[in-house]
């Protein structure tokens, strides 16, 4: 296996992390949307970011990362990049009355943060082939996401 430089140590703590801040989002924007069929897909889309951030973390384990500490810089920023993303899910909702358009588009936003976060991890020259496919794999994944967000919330306005 290639040898990880500290890019791509931070790359992976990031993608970890956006996707356990992803299944987070999403697991509340499941619990304030009136649409059962949305709540369904939501939940859906919680579990695979719990899934993407668990198989991360397994390929993290095997290249010798440690993603669990939290207390650096880029953790600490991005656990208050999270706090604020969630915040705003829960103040667009007061605001909107529970708007399931206004829901998504805060879910949409989160999406193009996390795609943003793989578009970098993918420039790192040190993750490996094996790594770099899985993380190719799930920016699909979460791009395909996005657009289904994008066209629930122009169904729910």
């Amino acid at each position: 296996m290639a040898s990880i430089n500290s890019d791509s140590a931070r790359a992976f703590n990031d993608l970890v992390e956006i996707n356990k801040t992803g299944a987070k989002g999403y697991q509340e924007a499941a619990e304030g949307v009136s649409n059962p069929q949305l709540k369904s897909e939501l939940s859906r889309l919680s579990q695979q970011r719990a899934q993407f951030a668990a198989e991360l973390e397994q390929q993290a384990r095997q290249a010798g990362i440690d993603v669990t500490n939290d207390n650096t810089v880029e953790g600490v920023v991005a656990d208050a990049a999270a706090a604020v993303h969630r915040g705003w899910i829960n103040l667009k909702s007061a605001i909107t009355g529970q708007s399931d358009a206004a829901i998504l588009g805060e879910c949409e936003t989160g999406d193009q943060v996390a795609l943003q976060a793989y578009e970098s991890a993918l420039k790192a020259q040190s993750i490996p082939a094996q790594v770099s496919s899985i993380i190719q794999k799930q920016h699909g994944e979460i791009l395909a996401a996005k657009n289904q967000v994008t066209q629930w919330k122009a169904s729910n306005r």
